[in-house]
């Protein structure tokens, strides 16, 4: 009986094998759809992670670039404990999100229904032959039975996650019996594109994370881009790896862009590009009056300086450099009137960006502080722009952020 399994195990690796194989001929994977999960950051409140049992979760996404296969990877980075999956699927949706007859399929891992996925780690699922278009929308379905504890979650999903009633309901359309706005363990979907260019990903906080735009629509300034490149027959994959309230230097919401900048963006498959847009929230929390956190949650706060601002950038540029990436970013965005503006933030903002501006070691400069900027003070938020915070994008407002970048910056060389 051991020898059988061997032998059966060998075959299935063999075939594995071969298929990647296959498919290195048929095109290129990118990140097509990615939401950096973060660790609980609290047990109570409104911030509080959640945890599930004997319940199915469905999440829809929308891929930013088709192709003929796929992958989807999940995580359990800040698990408590191992991560049970019983049953996972994968279903396209068409533009009124109903399920598109015949593109149900199982997701398996290792040919197995079945996952336990270790504390910390991601786990990926076999190739699934599944041909989907740019911006098509999909359905991740899966079956925790056992409890999962405080989840690996990004907070801000932007579209519904529903939650079942108690049991197995992966195979069924279930009503739910609860929903929310984040991501619970499902990380990246990697598509396998006959035409894809690579994969440019958003590095930033919750800015790029799209707070402030309407849920459900896709209008992030990522998601414009993405459009405009398409519109432009430059085959990108756009993948958003922003976290609300992350910070260049610093742990809170979510692990600093530093600490998590491996796992994020390095594991994404054939990253060509990379855009910062971050650092407001270490100057804000740094220097504003409201420091080291928000009504709720108490961050560290070391006492950073610009010069350390700068040695943190110089970390991401030097990495990304090292993997081939493009490092293209725009200076600290505009924000006063926001809760945690000072002048002496102001001032650290203006010496952080003059140096993106002016020392040349960027690969590209963008400028999103001008795209929200209003033109009667430029240290603030053009109206209609923000969500009313002076800090979040309006739909409005982060549509300029899209629409300001120049797509030769993306041109094949």
């Amino acid at each position: 009986m051991m020898m059988m399994r061997h032998v059966l195990a060998t075959a299935a690796l063999t075939a594995m094998l071969w298929t990647g194989a296959a498919h290195a001929q048929e095109g290129r994977w990118v990140g097509s759809w990615t939401a950096s999960p973060h660790a609980p950051l609290t047990t109570e409140g409104p911030f509080a992670a959640p945890g599930f049992e004997d319940v199915t979760l469905a999440q829809t996404i929308r891929l930013s670039e088709g192709g003929s296969a796929l992958r989807v990877r999940f995580t359990n980075r800040y698990g408590p404990a191992p991560l049970r999956i019983d049953e996972a699927r994968i279903v396209l949706l068409d533009d009124s999100g109903a399920e598109v007859p015949g593109t149900s399929r199982p997701l398996t891992f290792g040919g197995a229904e079945e996952a336990v996925i270790p504390r910390g780690a991601p786990f990926v699922s076999d190739v699934v032959e599944l041909a989907s278009e740019d911006f098509q929308k999909a359905r991740v379905v899966i079956y925790l039975p056992e409890a999962t504890g405080p989840c690996s979650c990004h907070l801000t999903g932007l579209d519904d996650l529903t939650v079942s009633a108690p049991g197995n309901h992966v195979d069924e359309d279930f009503a739910p019996v609860t929903t929310a706005q984040y991501r619970a363990f499902l990380q990246t979907v990697e598509v396998l594109s006959p035409d894809a260019m690579g994969t440019i990903v958003a590095f930033g906080d919750s800015i790029t994370d799209g707070v402030g735009s309407t849920p459900g629509a896709d209008r992030r300034w990522p998601d414009v881009l993405a459009e405009r490149l398409e519109a432009a027959g430059m085959e990108y994959a756009v993948a958003n790896a922003a976290i609300s309230g992350n910070r260049v230097l610093s742990p809170g919401m979510g692990e600093s862009a530093l600490a998590r900048f491996d796992e994020d963006v390095l594991s994404l498959p054939n990253v060509t590009h990379m855009i910062v847009f971050e650092g407001v929230n270490d100057i804000g929390n740094r220097y504003g009056p409201q420091r080291g956190g928000m009504p709720g949650l108490t961050f560290d706060q070391p006492e950073i300086d610009v010069a350390q601002m700068i040695a943190g950038f110089r970390q991401l540029i030097a990495r990304a450099h090292e993997k081939g990436i493009t490092v293209i970013a725009s200076p600290i965005g505009p924000y006063k009137g926001a809760a945690y503006w000072s002048e002496e933030g102001e001032a650290a903002r203006q010496a952080i960006n003059d140096w993106i501006l002016t020392s040349g070691e960027f690969d590209a400069v963008v400028r999103f502080d001008e795209a929200f900027a209003d033109p009667a003070d430029p240290q603030q938020m053009r109206e209609g722009y923000h969500m009313g915070d002076h800090l979040h994008g309006s739909d409005a407002g982060l549509r300029a952020v899209g629409e300001s970048i120049d797509l030769t910056l993306f041109s094949a060389d």
